[in-house]
């Protein structure tokens, strides 16, 4: 199996009221490839200036991995399939509502795939429903997580509390 790993960094700057609970949320994430990521808390959960729109936040950035996770995994089996696809564009959609402890939470995620097709054209309603539950089905990340996900205009996908496939 493989490892995956992430830096976070994060500094208490000068002046801050650390102790009043008045600091900077700003981050950065760094990753083995050489990119590093300005992040923040969502200023949903922490008021600017202490928290910054401007950079990815924890819950952006979970939207984001299974709608990038799900895009690969669909353009891998459309080409397995012998389908021509050109772009592929998401505007992925995350809910937050409290768990039983009044805990947030991101419990469910709503996929908006646009998809232009090339010389083969677009496949049949059923070919494409069964491309996206595919690509659910093999999602590395769709598969670690229990935030229900669905892909808008082809049907819902959801997970049980296990992350298994229901």
């Amino acid at each position: 199996m493989s490892e995956h790993r992430a830096t976070i960094r994060w500094q208490q700057a000068s002046g801050s009221e650390f102790l009043k609970g008045r600091y900077s949320r700003e981050h950065t994430w760094s990753f083995d490839g050489g990119v590093t990521v300005p992040a923040s808390s969502s200023p949903a959960a922490v008021r600017p200036p202490f928290s910054n729109p401007a950079n990815v936040d924890p819950e952006e950035a979970f939207v984001a991995a299974i709608s990038s996770c799900h895009m690969l995994t669909f353009v891998w089996l459309a080409y397995r399939a012998g389908l021509d696809v050109v772009a592929y564009e998401d505007e992925a959609v995350g809910q937050m509502t409290p768990n039983e402890h009044k805990v947030p939470w991101v419990s469910a995620v709503t996929l908006n795939p646009k998809i232009t097709w090339g010389t083969t054209g677009p496949p049949d309603a059923a070919t494409l429903e069964r491309l996206h539950h595919e690509a659910h089905e093999q999602c590395f990340i769709a598969q670690s997580v229990k935030t229900a996900i669905t892909v808008a205009g082809v049907g819902a996908i959801h997970q049980d509390g296990r992350g298994e496939s229901r």
